[in-house]
């Protein structure tokens, strides 16, 4: 196995705030130093299991924007298992910049190679797969986000007996396979909230397509849409790492604990509600974050 089942468990931390509830998050950040949190998960058996059929000539080719998670994630995979590995990138005026993004520029140290479509055709990823395919036939094409029935199945591993006594279970949601494993395998009780970094009204239904249950809401907490960093998110963010040592990124994890205080405030979870917010990484994206607003001559996430 490339990816190993945690020797550890991984921490879940009280977030001390005084109200009636009780807030806590569990940091599957932690799990990795270059395949964090939900990420480490989807790919889990993706991986292992493509690896374990001993494929003639191992080669992982997956999708994703210039400052993609998942992206970084694959390229650390291949380095780790000594694969290649092929990153389709949306947006062919990266070509010329990518030594400037250090997401692609870490991928790119991984050894991925790169390989830059218009956004045209990127919305058509599934024509694209199908070449991609063809072209690369012993090839593991992974889609976008890593969100397939493997990834729903790995997010299963987030979920263990120090899961069960919680009411709530939280996380955030940007193509959907992480929230679908949580509310696949969570308990009977309990309710699955998917915090939404992408104003897309049809992940309803593909969440529920994977899960096949219905026991999850899905808020909105984009923040003026998806990769979009207001001054209020940056403040949050770092007053959070600064009160509770705890960093998050400026796409999913921040923007999601931010909406998750708005709701306390709001009275949103009863009296007593146990509260758990899924950490998951991503924190490479902040390098990239602060170099869009130094160019912008705004705040940093420290």
């Amino acid at each position: 196995m490339v990816l190993q089942l945690p020797a550890e468990k991984i921490p879940i931390q009280e977030i001390p705030i005084d109200k009636k509830i009780r807030l806590f998050i569990k940091r599957e950040d932690l799990i990795h130093p270059q395949i964090s949190g939900n990420k480490y998960w989807k790919l889990f058996f993706n991986i292992n299991k493509y690896l374990a059929e001993k494929p003639e000539k191992p080669y992982v080719i997956t999708f994703g924007g210039a400052f993609s998670n998942h992206i970084a994630a694959v390229s650390a995979v291949g380095s780790l298992a000594g694969i290649p590995t092929l990153g389709m990138i949306r947006g062919e005026e990266l070509k010329d910049k990518w030594l400037q993004n250090p997401t692609l520029l870490f991928a790119k140290k991984n050894g991925m190679n790169l390989q830059f479509v218009s956004r045209e055709e990127y919305r058509h990823k599934e024509k694209l797969t199908e070449f991609l395919k063809t072209e690369f036939p012993h090839a593991l094409v992974v889609p976008e986000g890593g969100t397939n029935e493997e990834a729903v199945e790995g997010i299963k591993m987030m979920l263990n007996d120090d899961t069960k006594d919680f009411d709530y279970l939280c996380t955030a949601v940007g193509t959907g396979g992480t929230i679908s494993g949580i509310s696949k395998f969570c308990e009977e009780n309990q309710k699955v909230i998917g915090f939404k970094a992408v104003r897309d009204n049809s992940l309803e239904d593909s969440i529920s397509k994977l899960t096949r249950r219905r026991n999850f809401d899905l808020i909105d907490s984009s923040f003026g849409g998806y990769g979009k960093i207001n001054d209020e998110n940056i403040r949050f963010i770092n007053d959070f790492k600064l009160n509770y040592g705890i960093p998050l990124e400026p796409i999913y994890t921040g923007k999601m604990m931010q909406k998750i205080f708005e709701l306390i405030e709001e009275g949103y979870f009863p009296e007593n509600s146990k509260v758990l917010c899924f950490h998951t990484g991503g924190l490479q994206g902040i390098e990239g974050a602060n170099v869009l607003l130094e160019k912008q001559n705004r705040n940093l996430i420290i």
